[in-house]
């Protein structure tokens, strides 16, 4: 792997949506009796996703579904998922399926990272915890695009365009990459691959488990999903918690363009973080001159990049690195590697980052969210359009809105959504608990505020003081945790909006 390509795989890493499923800091129960009605049959897991889930055993099995829902005789496709079943029959209500997010985040081995990172065993004997590859991803009818690191589209976030010429220049090369992906779709998949089939496989898949409804846990997109599946199937949905929430139930030009408000509203914790440790990093002592080197180091790198990391990559692995504050540290390493101007700094650095574990194909996560997020909702075809988005972000949103706004290939897509995005249905059981930090990068807290108003009585949002993308077992506050846990176990939803403070 040449140093370019590394620092590239690292940043396009940082910023895949989703949560990262990996890690064992524990073990869960395994194994079960098979569920009367159900037509699923369990086996072993295939050895990779064996190895990820240790030393928690998941069982897997298949389920078909219609590659395309308007012709459901037609030819289908074949969906694996996973089990972590409950070992206690008198608590066990029925099935909590899971969501990592992306879309294009493999979720066979979630239920196992859930159980590792220490999901309360309440939760897990009340479920039985269904993880899955969704269509289009991993062992579910994987598409491929062809993706490479050297290519022009290897981040599902566009490059910073500092300027018009810029947003022109990524419109030819956009262009050719929604060609590319035509061309490659040699099963016809990609055109069905959109939030409302899945939420459709979900119902499949809930009916083969034999469950008169089934209860969700969705992360970042999975909220879209959940979101989707509540909406379409009302009465079949048991106990939903969407957690940091994209606000609605696709990603639209709008709702990419909220990324660069979330890097806005969470800077400002780095910001502190680095300054506390201006001694140790030299980036700064106040969050004011924190930002500015921020600034300074991505325009003299548009200008003269360093071993081949320019200024977009350094906004797109700040972007990618501000999602946890456990990553602050590798960020203000490369930032102080940067501002030493010490190319072998850089090497060493960028050689850190691009060593972090990697899934077997960034091409099937970066094809699906693409297929996904072009196929859910027109997106706007002028060039022009873009243009102005990317001047007007510049100025809004100066950390990151040139990036955010600039165009992709949902411009050029050649597949017109099949059907309207799915529309939110606030007539339904009140049954949607939504979790959603103050501040989060990817899905700031107003894509909570967004579902919560469009669900209306049906849903009660938690707000949490705390920073970073994902709550609950993810995040570290009691108050979320206990609440979410409650309202899995118990049913019990809070009678209010709840806010959690820090700590």
């Amino acid at each position: 792997m040449t140093r370019q390509r590394g620092i590239r795989r690292s940043a396009a890493l940082a910023i895949a949506l989703g949560l990262g499923l990996s890690g064992s800091l524990g073990t869960g129960p395994a194994g079960a009796q098979q569920k009367e009605g159900s037509t699923v049959r369990w086996g072993d897991c295939p050895e990779d996703v064996a190895a990820e889930a240790a030393p928690v055993v998941l069982k897997c099995a298949t389920v078909f579904v219609p590659k395309d829902y308007a012709d459901p005789g037609g030819d289908s496709i074949e969906l694996m998922i996973s089990r972590l079943a409950s070992t206690d029959p008198g608590k066990r209500r029925g099935t909590l399926m899971l969501n990592p997010g992306g879309p294009g985040g493999s979720g066979l081995s979630q239920p196992a990272f859930l159980a590792n990172r220490g999901i309360p065993s309440e939760v897990l004997d009340t479920y039985d915890v269904i993880g899955m590859d969704t269509r289009g991803i991993g062992r579910s009818a994987a598409v491929t695009c062809g993706f490479t690191p050297e290519g022009p589209y290897f981040a599902n976030i566009p490059p910073y365009a500092v300027d018009d010429a810029a947003v022109t220049a990524r419109a030819e090369a956009v262009e050719k990459v929604a060609e590319q992906c035509a061309n490659r779709d040699k099963g016809g998949v990609l055109p069905h691959l959109t939030t409302a089939n899945t939420a459709r496989d979900l119902d499949r898949i809930r009916e083969a488990l034999g469950e008169e409804r089934t209860s969700f846990l969705g992360y970042s997109y999975g909220t879209a999903l959940g979101a989707a599946y509540a909406s379409m199937f009302p009465e079949r949905s048991d106990r939903i918690v969407l957690d940091s929430n994209i606000g609605d139930t696709h990603l639209d030009r709008d709702g990419m363009r909220r990324y660069a408000l979330g890097v806005e509203q969470t800077f400002p914790d780095f910001a502190r973080w680095a300054a506390a440790r201006h001694d140790s990093y030299g980036l700064g002592r106040t969050v004011a001159q924190v930002r500015r080197t921020y600034f300074t180091l991505a325009e003299r790198l548009d200008k003269e990049p360093v071993d081949g990391f320019d200024g977009n990559v350094l906004r797109q692995l700040t972007f990618g690195l501000l999602f946890k504050e456990v990553q602050y540290a590798k960020l203000a390493q490369h930032w102080q590697a940067l501002k030493s101007d010490d190319a072998e700094a850089v090497r060493t650095a960028g050689a850190r980052g691009a060593a972090a574990d990697t899934p077997p194909s960034m091409d099937n996560q970066l094809s699906v969210f693409l297929a996904v997020s072009c196929n859910d909702v027109k997106w706007p075809t002028g060039v022009d359009t873009y243009r102005k988005g990317v001047a007007e972000d510049r100025e809004r949103y100066p950390l990151f809105g040139a990036a955010t706004a600039n165009i992709t290939p949902c411009a050029f897509w050649p597949y017109a959504p099949a059907e309207e995005p799915v529309a939110i249905d606030d007539d339904g059981p009140r049954n949607i608990l939504l979790v959603q930090n103050l501040r989060d990068v990817p899905t700031p807290h107003v894509g909570g505020k967004l579902l919560r108003q469009k669900f209306a009585d049906r849903s009660r949002l938690v707000s949490v003081d705390d920073s970073g993308h994902g709550v609950y077992v993810y995040g570290d506050n009691p108050c979320a945790l206990n609440t979410t846990t409650r309202y899995l176990v118990t049913g019990e939803m809070p009678a209010r909006d709840t806010l959690c403070r820090a700590g």
